[in-house]
């Protein structure tokens, strides 16, 4: 646990020290950022990271600067080397981007009161893991939405009834989509519901270690008794078992062992099966039950994110605004949460309210500019036939019926904005349409987005998909 002293600005639990105007902090807010920063990187941390970096740093005193106490320089050395960037984004930083933080080297170590009870023990397997799931990764506060909704319903399904369906599940999709909080969400779902099952949640670079452990103390045969007495195994990253081929095999005998009884095995990886450098024998296993893949969130999903995510930091998001955000910021969730944690500690800190100028200050460098390079006409035209319904045929046709008049307009003002290509040779796309037809369509279309919201947000999440 992280311990806190006191600080002199406090007596009696009243705050002395105010927030100013100034830009400086309440002992309070101080307070508050610190645990803010602390909750952000057990989140974000390996736990033996967070561990050894994170938990020993104590909260000293909240004037300005904020004072730390760290028990020796290579803590607070390591703090600063590697979490700059993040300690400027909930502290104020000087004049040289330095975070405007005052350290404390810890002398030595205090002795404990004899009184003072024991810690309590964390809760560990019975091989001797500790069995972590985040806390915040529940599947009560995992957002919905078109690209994720089938993935969580067989998530649930595989918690309500293990080994039963959906087995084994694997689970593949980029970085930053959910792929571990739905793993935990699992977890957390099996501990509250079914209590006597066993249950194991390990990425596959821990498993790998626990092998060089079992194998270097000649234990072996203890850790294989471990895992095929499992009822649940949750694994995480299967992707850096690539190339590694005795670990692989390793893994292989204990995944069909767990099979072949009937337990559920869950699996996180960044690409399909098929496309793991594993070999065959490994892939034929992880494709026996369901693979699913998670996607990139759609504009609503995003903006359900920003706001929920606001709501959790106390911060008030104002609806325009949660769009804005998600219209710029569209590849992962921990870049929406990293925007949310960004702009709500500076909004805090210099005691302004959210709005569109703050966003351009403090976000625009995280907004995400699209790569035009790979943009052609049927990309186009594949993307305005999926949002709206129609067929590409038709949109390349000469139908004046109103359904396909009004998406090939879009299609043609999608071309205009994103290809660098001549209004002839746009147009000839359009079943040989001529470029006064093409530009008067993207006139039409801009004209309209200045006021008609649906249409803008239509456009937007079609412009993401081309942009994909």
């Amino acid at each position: 646990m992280l311990r806190r002293k006191k600080s002199p600005q406090f007596h009696c639990g009243k705050i002395v020290n105010n927030f100013t105007g100034n830009g400086y902090m309440s002992a309070q807010i101080a307070e508050d950022v610190w645990s803010n920063f602390v909750s952000f990187m057990e989140n974000r941390c390996s736990r033996a990271e967070f561990e050894n970096w994170i938990a020993p740093i104590e909260y000293v005193d909240g004037s300005d600067p904020v004072t730390l106490q760290v028990p020796n320089v290579f803590v607070q050395q390591y703090l600063l080397d590697n979490y700059k960037e993040t300690l400027n984004n909930f502290f104020p930083k000087d004049k040289k981007g330095e975070p405007l933080i005052s350290f404390l080297i810890k002398e030595q170590e205090k002795q404990k009161k004899k009184n003072s009870p024991p810690p309590k023990p964390k809760k560990k397997t019975d091989f001797g893991q500790e069995l972590f799931f985040n806390t915040s990764y529940t599947f009560e506060n995992f957002i919905e939405g078109p690209s994720n909704q089938f993935i969580k319903s067989a998530a649930l399904g595989v918690a309500s009834r293990p080994g039963k369906s959906y087995n084994p599940l694997f689970i593949h999709g980029g970085v930053g989509l959910g792929k571990t909080h739905l793993l935990h969400g699992i977890g957390h779902y099996v501990k509250k519901h079914h209590p006597k099952l066993k249950i194991q949640c390990i990425t596959t670079e821990a498993f790998i270690s626990d092998l060089v452990h079992h194998l270097r103390n000649k234990s072996v045969d203890k850790m294989k008794r471990y895992y095929r007495n499992l009822d649940i195994l949750l694994v995480d990253d299967i992707q850096f078992l690539q190339n590694r081929l005795n670990f692989e095999e390793e893994f292989c005998n204990m995944f069909e062992a767990l099979i072949n009884q009937n337990n559920q095995i869950v699996v996180t990886s960044d690409k399909p099966p098929g496309q793991l450098q594993l070999s065959e024998r490994m892939v034929a296993r992880m494709e026996w039950g369901l693979v699913a893949h998670i996607g990139t969130p759609d504009l609503e999903t995003r903006v359900a994110i920003l706001q929920y995510k606001a709501e959790q930091t106390g911060l008030h998001l104002p609806s325009n605004i949660a769009f804005y955000i998600a219209e710029h910021i569209y590849n992962n969730v921990r870049q929406l949460e990293g925007a949310i944690n960004r702009l709500g500690a500076y909004c805090r800190l210099m005691n302004l309210a959210v709005s569109k100028e703050v966003v351009d200050s403090i976000l625009s460098e995280m907004f995400q500019a699209p790569v035009r390079s790979k943009i052609s006409i049927d990309r186009i035209l594949h993307s305005v036939a999926s949002m709206f319904n129609v067929r590409e045929s038709d949109l390349r046709g000469s139908s004046r019926t109103k359904e396909i008049a009004y998406p090939r307009q879009i299609a043609m003002y999608l071309a205009k904005e994103l290809l660098g290509e001549s209004l002839v040779k746009i147009a000839s796309s359009f079943g040989g349409k001529t470029h006064s037809t093409l530009l008067h369509a993207w006139k039409k279309i801009s004209a309209q987005l200045e006021k008609d919201d649906v249409l803008r947000r239509q456009v937007q999440m079609t412009r993401q998909n081309i942009e994909a």
